[in-house]
């Protein structure tokens, strides 16, 4: 077996050395000139089926206890924080339509938001503001953060579940499948 090039060792030092997920313009910044992609591809087979493996999340990679091991790893006295309905709704619109503003979040949700909703999800590190509309008024809009991507364990956005994908899991409530087929089955006579 040959030795890992020094170029090799530089790029899984600085993976395991980051407390949180690197791009790779960041794991460049520190060892230079190479093939940066490379090297994580490699490192990747090499991990692959050990304790540790390295996955990409968006345009960050980390270093991640293998899935089917993370039971050893837990504590005791794990914190449960649960989400309220209003959160999590919250969270897929801005997950599914970002970048959006508090408006078209409350649009869509048909209900004026708190603003301790959005407070409680960028405590948590998974959504930020993303700017702001160029319209009147110019609204800050949010968006999802790489953290948001590492906890629900998504590659990018692509990965979230699609309508079937929900459906298909019972976690669709009969009431909105209900008004959705009436949707369907009644369009509007307005147009």
């Amino acid at each position: 077996m040959t030795p890992p090039s020094d170029f090799l060792r530089a790029v899984e030092a600085v993976l395991f050395a980051s407390d949180e997920p690197v791009s790779i313009d960041t794991i460049r910044a520190h060892v230079g000139q190479g093939d940066v992609r490379e090297a994580l591809e490699q490192l990747a087979q090499d991990y692959a089926g050990r304790g540790i493996e390295l996955v990409r999340r968006g345009d960050r990679w980390l270093f991640q206890t293998a899935g089917d091991l993370a039971h050893l790893l837990r504590r005791q006295r794990e914190e449960v924080r649960r989400l309220s309905r209003a959160a999590t709704e919250t969270l897929a619109i801005i997950a599914y339509h970002e970048p959006v503003t508090r408006a078209e979040i409350e649009a869509i949700r048909g209900v004026q938001i708190s603003r301790g909703t959005l407070d409680v999800l960028m405590d948590a590190g998974w959504i930020r503001p993303t700017g702001r509309r160029e319209v009147p008024g110019r609204p800050l809009t949010f968006g999802t953060t790489p953290a948001f991507l590492v906890h629900f364990g998504l590659e990018s956005r692509r990965d979230l579940p699609g309508i079937e994908d929900l459906r298909a899991a019972g976690l669709l409530e009969p009431v909105d499948l209900a008004i959705e087929q009436l949707a369907v089955e009644k369009p509007d006579d307005d147009a």
